[in-house]
Parts: structure tokens; sequence; C-alpha cells
């Protein structure tokens, strides 16, 4: 071969990432530790977790009571159950250092999920550096320890379970990511239609069923305290300060708190993933949206049922989740810099997908990467926010607008070879 031939497959053949994936894995450890030694930890949240777990240790179990030095408790209960073992192992908070190394530890083990997911959805290599370049990811995992980094850790390790069809454990995972962080709500819809088609009516139903009793089991400390417990874990009307936001920094602020603005950016948030739903997500199963209904009823198995599970393929499931994340990120709002972990190892998979020329994915992820460092957020850097997340929203969009064409002929096909 030349050597273009030779860069190319370099570049493009999916089989390289094998060797690519365990030295891009070696050089971001080693990244890690420069970052913790050489940067400066930054305190923005990890005192007051540590506050709020000492006043749960001493025995509250009310929400209400249970606050730090920059606000109360408005998290879930796998995130007690997290920075609970973190005070432990630190000496009640005091060993930042060593939480910052755990974190790395919380980091490369995520990276390398997401390295696998990548490959098992045979993405090529020339996107693979993007996924250990991001200065605001390191930040957030490292010089922060927010707990968002355990919700991404959980959405991955789902993903990476549902690739290999092991529904029952990547739901426990997600069940655990979305009780450490509710922002894992967002990709809830399309799981749901992901199990319909894959699984069965009756089978997602009990998918739901484990999300359902995972989430029980990490509030049950505080089931005497329940009606304190839900209204403050999950607090879907909590309202963010201008100040802090990310991505609407353009618009004036009497326009951010207004209730027009809230409930317009939901009916858009609505009306993407009906679309999405309609037009992408229910393509596998060959029916319109009333027939795919029909499915997510728990009755009869439908006779085409295996056909469709075949369908649901690592690179659909992957697809689906993450553009429902984005859509969810998209439409928010408002998003803080912590919010970016659901970002960074989202968006080149998307721009991907969305079958952008690599030089114009490079240029939206730089773009991307550039706003979210720009601290505080200014009309530029928040415009480019939203710009780079509905370019990448209406890529994918466009991008896959040739799977599954065709759809009820090639399932005939392909039942006719599985009886042969």
């Amino acid at each position: 071969m030349s050597l273009l031939t030779q860069a190319r497959d370099l570049a493009y053949n999916p089989d390289h990432t094998r060797w690519l994936t365990p030295l891009l894995l070696v050089a971001d450890a080693a990244l890690c530790g420069v970052v913790i030694e050489k940067i400066p930890y930054t305190e923005i949240d990890w005192t007051t977790y540590m506050q709020q777990i000492s006043v749960f240790l001493k025995g509250e179990r009310d929400y209400a009571n249970i606050s730090g030095s920059t606000g109360p408790l408005v998290y879930p209960g796998a995130h007690v159950w997290i920075y609970k073992h973190l005070y432990a192992w630190t000496d009640e908070g005091k060993n930042v250092q060593l939480a910052q190394y755990i974190f790395a530890l919380v980091y490369l083990v995520t990276l390398g999920l997401v390295l696998q997911c990548y490959r098992k959805a045979r993405v090529p290599p020339y996107v693979f550096p993007l996924l250990v370049m991001s200065k605001r990811l390191h930040s957030i995992f490292m010089l922060r320890c927010f707990n968002d980094c355990f919700a991404v850790l959980g959405l991955w390790l789902a993903i990476f379970c549902y690739q290999r069809d092991q529904w029952h454990l990547g739901s426990f995972f997600y069940s655990t990511g979305l009780n450490v962080k509710m922002s894992l709500l967002l990709p809830l819809p399309a799981m749901g239609i992901l199990m319909v088609q894959k699984l069965g009516g009756r089978e997602a139903l009990t998918q739901a069923m484990i999300i359902v009793q995972v989430s029980i089991l990490y509030g049950y400390p505080f089931r005497k305290r329940a009606p304190s417990y839900f209204a403050r874990a999950f607090e879907l009307s909590r309202v963010f300060l201008y100040k802090w936001t990310v991505n609407w920094r353009f618009i004036p602020e009497s326009t951010f708190l207004s209730k027009p603005f809230a409930l317009s950016l939901l009916a858009i948030h609505i009306g993407l993933l009906i679309w999405y739903a309609k037009t992408r997500w229910i393509k596998p199963s060959k029916r319109d949206f009333r027939g795919f209904l029909k499915l997510a009823i728990p009755a009869q198995e439908p006779r085409d049922q295996d056909a469709m599970a075949r369908k649901i393929t690592p690179d659909f499931i992957m697809t689906t989740i993450l553009t429902a994340t984005t859509i969810g990120m998209l439409c928010a709002r408002s998003l803080h810099y912590q919010f970016f972990a659901y970002l960074a190892w989202t968006t080149p998979f998307l721009l991907w997908k969305a079958g952008f020329h690599p030089i114009v994915q490079y240029v939206l992820w730089g773009a991307q990467e550039w706003a979210w460092n720009v601290y505080p957020s200014t009309p530029v850097s928040s415009a480019t926010v939203v710009a780079v997340l509905a370019v990448t929203v209406g890529g994918v969009w466009w991008g896959t607008r040739n799977e599954y064409q065709g759809a009820t002929k090639g399932i005939i096909e392909e039942d006719h070879e599985h009886a042969e």
C-alpha cells in the first residue's frame, strides 16, 4: 500500500482501535497524574458534600435538615451512599488529594467503558483522540470532584451492558446513576423505545420495574421522611441563577427567568423527542407511531419480535441514548459547567453519526470545548454552546436518514435466511 493509503486505513479502519485504545488510556492516566500534581484544586462543592454527609451520619434523615455551606442536599440516595464512603476514605473529606486520585480512577474506568462502547459501535480511529483531549472534562473529575462523574459512570456502564445484551445489569447501573443525579432522566424515553423493540413490551416493563425498585432501594434510608426526600432529590421545578448559566447567557435575564421561556423549552424538548421517535427511533419496528404504541402494551409478542430485536444494534443503542441526552441538554433551561460531563464523550460520536467531514467534526468539537472553558460565560460562548448542540441534534437526524430504509423487505429476507 502507498503511504497515503496506509494513513487512510489507520484513520478509518475500526480494527485499529484495538491497539489505539490501550495507548490512549495509558497516555490519559499519565495526564491525570500531571493534572492532580501540577494544577491547583478548586473548591466548589466537595466541602458541602462532606458537611451534608456529616449531618447524615449523625442520624438525620429529613432532607429539609441536611445542608452544607453552599446549600441543602438536593441529590438522591446513591449520591449519599457514594459520598458516605468517600467521607470515610478521605478522613472526613480532609484528604482532598486522595479524593482527586479516586476521581482520576473513576475517570479512567469511565473512559475505558466509553472506548469499548465506541469500539462496539465500530467508530473509526480518527474520532478517538477527541475522547481524551478535553480540558474541561479533566477539570470536572480531578479538580472539582463533582457527583456528575458518578452519574456519567452509571450511564456508560448501562450503555456498555445494553450493547452486550445484559439488560438487567444495564438497568441496575442506569438506575444507580439516576439516583446520583436526576440529569439521567434525559435518555429515559429513548431507552424505553429501545427496550420495547429489543425485548418486547413485557420485558421492557420488567426493566422499568428494575429501575423503580433500585431507586426505592437507594431511597430506603429516608423512607420515614419520604415526602421530604422525593421533593428535594427529584425536584423538577428547581430554578437556577442566571449568573451561573453556561447556555443562555445571550438572552436577557428577564427572559431567562420567565415562565414562558421555561414552558417554550419544555415544549421544544417534547416536540424533538416525538419527532425523533416517529422518524428515527421506532424505525426498527417497521410501524407507524400508533402501531409502535401497541407494542409497548404488554400483550402477545408480535411475530416479528426476533427480527425487530436484531435491528437494535450496538450502534443504534448508542445513537439513540446519546441523542436523547443531547436533546435534553439543548433544551435545558440552565446548564452548569459540570454538565459538560454528559456531553464530552457524547458529542464526538454524534458528530460522526451526523456524517460531517472529519475536519468539520474537529472544528465543532473545538468550538464546543472552547465555549465550555470560557468562565464566566459570555453571550458569544453561550450562543456557541447552544449552536453546537443544535447542529449536533439536527446533524444526527439528517445523517441517520437512510438507516433501516426498505425495512419490511429486509425483515422478510432475514427471517428467510434464519429459517434456512
